[in-house]
């Protein structure tokens, strides 16, 4: 993660996000039926496939907060609440933390407050083309490795036609394979005498 996306050492003020409506005059009135736009925190769990308690932490990490209340005090979310979830879920995948995602958010503002949105934007752009070369040298190495797996399971196949008497040992040398084939590593692996 780059040098700019780590967290001080000194705590800072918890961010605002201009998309999190805080509670306001009146909000005690609204009643939360589906009618209104807004979900108590088990519609939006459900919503998002995110439990409650995972919300709540989301909730005390300031990165989503309720947009009003009911008239019973509970918690009331709108939209923008459901989309940062999703937004979390799709970073939490890419590998970040809480704590990175966290970062992100407040490099994210402090750039965004009283500069330009490109330049706001383009620190996004930076940190997504980091996250798209990373993804994709993983999808070679899982490539890699279904190539392996698959190599693995052919070289095996043969060991359902072997000799029933033949022992374990003699699989370290087996004779079964065409034109000498050695066995691929994640065959050979388990078949080497560890020293």
């Amino acid at each position: 993660m780059p040098h700019h996306l780590r967290l001080p050492l000194v705590p800072e003020p918890p961010p605002v996000f201009p998309s999190a409506v805080a509670p306001h005059a009146g909000a005690d009135d609204i009643q939360g039926q589906s009618g209104d736009g807004f979900m108590q925190v088990g519609d939006l769990a459900r919503e998002s496939g995110k439990t409650v308690r995972a919300i709540h932490l989301y909730e005390e990490l300031d990165l989503v907060r309720p947009a009003a209340r009911s008239k019973g005090r509970f918690r009331l979310y709108g939209n923008e609440a459901l989309l940062r979830i999703r937004w979390i879920a799709k970073l939490q995948d890419l590998g970040f933390s809480l704590t990175d995602i966290q970062a992100v958010v407040r490099d994210f503002e402090q750039h965004a407050d009283g500069k330009s949105a490109s330049e706001a934007m383009g620190r996004m752009r930076e940190l997504y083309r980091s996250k798209l070369e990373e993804t994709r040298a993983q999808l070679r190495r899982l490539r890699a490795l279904e190539h392996e797996i698959v190599a693995s399971l052919d070289y095996l196949e043969t060991c359902e036609v072997c000799d029933p008497q033949r022992l374990v040992g003699a699989c370290r040398k087996c004779d079964q394979h065409d034109c000498g084939e050695e066995a691929p590593e994640l065959v050979a692996g388990f078949q080497a005498k560890p020293s």
